[in-house]
């Protein structure tokens, strides 16, 4: 029998993500490798996705818009990275967050047109140096696209034991 998650016990698990998931080095290179595990992820699966990464300085070094993604994808992919960039955590992480401290987009001066409180942007941090970007993904609900990511980060990065979150 499943039981629900608490809210602290969802965030510890994001939290743990994060500190697992961080590269020794980000390279455009492995940008553009990770990008190409993600669209052979989402093809294999069927997904009808859009995938960013992102440097901190806003520089792309990876964008793919699978067949079935609109410019509503785009537009999403764009808020969680702003969200990733300005909060240095996960979009769901910030979620959470707000979901369980009584703050809101507009108690944090956040523009909802600019920023999402959602899952599917996930912070690129190296070791030892912090944020160096965002990888983002777009096209299915919330935490889903959170899952889509810490699948592919986690094969890319040969971590088998990180936790996961199916639904909160």
């Amino acid at each position: 029998m499943n039981k629900e998650k608490t809210a602290e016990e969802v965030l510890n698990v994001l939290k743990m993500q994060e500190e697992i998931l961080q590269f020794t080095h980000f390279t455009n290179q492995d940008a553009w490798e990770l990008g190409k595990l993600m669209v052979d992820e989402a093809r294999k699966r069927e997904l009808a996705v859009g995938i960013l990464i992102r440097r901190a300085n806003g520089l792309t070094v990876f964008s793919h818009m699978m067949d079935g993604t609109t410019i509503d994808n785009r537009e999403w992919l764009e808020r969680k990275f702003n969200t990733v960039l300005r909060t240095e955590v996960s979009t769901l992480e910030f979620y959470m967050y707000l979901q369980n401290s009584g703050n809101t987009m507009e108690t944090k001066f956040m523009d909802e047109m600019k920023y999402a409180c959602v899952g599917g942007g996930f912070p690129v941090k190296v070791e030892d140096a912090g944020l160096v970007g965002a990888v983002c993904v777009s096209g299915l609900n919330h935490v889903a696209d959170h899952d889509f990511i810490i699948k592919c980060l986690s094969r890319y990065l040969h971590m088998d034991e990180v936790p996961r979150l199916k639904k909160i």
